[in-house]
């Protein structure tokens, strides 16, 4: 696993770092606007801030007197590529699976185990 990808996925561990990922999710944020929204001080959210940036997730460009923070493409576009990658195989996994022959089968015909009682 890359150090990008495990540096995004430790950062989105924190549950409040997550609920910012979310905010950003719906475009540029400013750091005071994230504050009013949650249950952290002003200084919490720009420490969380400074962590998704240094894990590649967030970017951030300096608008008039603020920084406007939103989430950096290619920061999502790794952390996606890794699920659609992890679900593929799980599902690739499940299909291989599903079409295994079932216990027992005889003469063609597919027997299920029963289950224990008890």
């Amino acid at each position: 696993m890359d150090t990008y990808l495990q540096a995004g996925l430790d950062a989105l561990a924190d549950e409040t770092r997550r609920a910012i990922f979310r905010r950003l999710s719906a475009g540029p944020v400013a750091v005071n606007e994230l504050a009013r929204v949650l249950p952290v001080t002003r200084p919490a959210v720009s420490q969380h801030l400074k962590v998704l940036k240094k894990a590649g997730l967030v970017i951030d460009r300096k608008a008039g007197t603020r920084r406007l923070y939103q989430l950096d493409p290619e920061g999502v576009a790794r952390l996606r590529a890794h699920f659609d990658e992890m679900w593929t195989k799980a599902l690739g996994n499940f299909q291989r699976m599903a079409e295994k022959p079932l216990m027992g089968a005889k003469d063609g015909k597919q027997c299920r185990a029963r289950p224990k009682s008890n």
